[in-house]
């Protein structure tokens, strides 16, 4: 059995609105293993945008653990959160958030400068990720000479560079006509074959059904976790 790259127990998130408080997250519990491709559901208001941000590292919970590749997260400062997203979370957004004036290649360089890789070897990794998505001959486009498909599998190879721990999806194909849906699902089925941990955030039924597992949250709480062979 593959090792537990995150151990969530009796997490809680809540924020305080003006006079009430707001209880986004009611005491949540799951573990995540290496090399699992599972899909995260629920209507708006369920909480799952709250679970992946504190996934993400991009937030801390109110109550609860959170435990990832081994180390407890829940109590970190923001910088050594934010040193953990940069060396062991790929992020995949909807929206594709790549910088406009600059090359697919500079694009997918960007979390290597932050990590203070030296200029060749960032170019080297950052081609390799371009390979790994089918861009390699896109490397001098930037974002407006490139479609909404190959935008994605930019910001794809993005998330790919530094050979993150977990590869986080919030909604990859909710910009994206069904045709270049299925293309981008293909590529995450084929990381996943080659050993990446994938989690997405989804509400169309037939991209979770893509996957090999399913956790739907409601009122912040895990209504079902359901694995498929």
């Amino acid at each position: 059995m593959n090792e537990k790259v995150i151990e969530i127990k009796d997490l809680e998130r809540t924020y305080i609105m003006g006079t009430e408080e707001v209880h986004a997250l009611r005491g949540v519990n799951m573990d995540i293993r290496a090399n699992e491709y599972l899909a995260v559901m629920g209507p708006s208001g369920s909480g799952k945008s709250t679970l992946m941000n504190i996934v993400g590292c991009l937030d801390t919970p109110t109550k609860g653990s959170y435990t990832f590749t081994g180390e407890n997260v829940s109590t970190m400062s923001d910088d050594q959160l934010a040193s953990i997203r940069n060396r062991e979370i790929g992020f995949v957004f909807q929206t594709f958030n790549l910088l406009a004036r600059a090359t697919a290649l500079h694009n997918v360089e960007l979390p290597l400068i932050y990590s203070g890789v030296p200029a060749a070897k960032r170019t080297e990794m950052a081609k390799a990720a371009l390979n790994k998505v089918n861009l390699g001959d896109r490397i001098t486009h930037k974002p407006n000479e490139l479609s909404g498909g190959q935008r994605q599998r930019v910001a794809i190879a993005r998330a790919l560079v530094n050979n993150p721990s977990i590869i986080l999806a919030d909604e990859p194909t909710g910009n994206l006509d069904s045709k270049t849906g299925d293309e981008i699902l293909e590529l995450f089925e084929n990381l996943h074959k080659n050993g990446n941990t994938i989690i997405m955030v989804t509400h169309e039924e037939y991209v979770a059904a893509k996957t090999n597992r399913i956790i739907r949250l409601r009122d912040g709480l895990v209504e079902s976790d359901e694995m498929k062979n």
